[in-house]
């Protein structure tokens, strides 16, 4: 209900039912991989208009967002880059299974400088003189670097290549230190480079070489808003929010 002006005679009821709906609103975090910042950003503001309820987001790579979910973060929803690291969070029974979903894909893109870029054509470029350094987030433990690592070995360049990965922290990071010039390639999602204007696809990898990328979420079994947490679940189940994530270039399951 609005707060604007009023007569005097419901100036009253109207200071009370706005007091109520400050009151019942509930606080979400969401613990979510850091390819999702922009996306989620915008599905929340949204949703904050429609509902009164505030969404507040802890956005990085997946496997350090489980960790400190096992260690007793905050956590209302978590939305992971990979089915292992919610698979891990379940076997530990920090989840609760009937809300979890695979919701999200995505595809893996080989980037450089926008200005003076690598001329990188195809992945066996990676093992030439035009790349000294690639940027991969973490590909032991984030989800990005491993579904890199796990590409990389499929086209049997992974032994050749990996002693120029720099590895970061997560995807943006890795996306950073291109745009940056700290790199001379590196292989992210195509939905974080589709967001940088400081960088050009060199090679999009084909969807018959990319890994199984999936992106599970699922409420907190320790969540201290159960319900509104399962109701924002379902809101990023929706068709509009899977509007919103194939704008970003997601690829949306139903």
């Amino acid at each position: 209900m609005s707060c604007r002006k009023k007569p005097i005679a419901w100036v009253t009821l109207g200071i009370a039912i706005c007091a109520t709906s400050t009151l019942d609103a509930a606080t979400i975090n969401v613990f979510a991989a850091a390819s999702l910042t922009d996306s989620l950003k915008e599905i929340a503001v949204t949703y904050q208009q429609q509902t009164g309820d505030k969404v507040i987001y802890n956005f990085g790579a997946s496997s350090f967002l489980a960790r400190q979910i096992e260690e007793g973060a905050p956590a209302d929803i978590f939305f992971s880059a990979d089915e292992a690291k919610m698979d891990g969070l379940e076997k530990k029974g920090l989840i609760l299974k009937d809300t979890r979903k695979s919701r999200l894909s995505n595809s893996l893109v080989i980037v450089v400088a926008s200005d003076d870029g690598a001329a990188i054509d195809t992945p066996k470029d990676l093992v030439t003189d035009k790349v000294k350094r690639l940027a991969l987030a973490e590909p032991r433990t984030v989800p990005a670097g491993i579904y890199a690592k796990q590409y990389l070995q499929k086209q049997n360049l992974w032994q050749t290549v990996e002693a120029r990965v720099i590895p970061t922290e997560n995807v943006r990071a890795a996306l950073a230190a291109v745009e940056a010039g700290d790199v001379e390639a590196g292989i992210v999602y195509k939905t974080d480079a589709a967001m940088s204007k400081k960088v050009r696809i060199a090679y999009e990898v084909p969807a018959s070489d990319t890994p199984a990328i999936s992106y599970p979420m699922a409420v907190v079994k320790d969540s201290k808003e159960l319900d509104a947490a399962r109701r924002f679940l379902k809101h990023l189940g929706s068709d509009e929010t899977g509007r919103v994530f194939e704008k970003f270039g997601f690829i949306v399951r139903k």
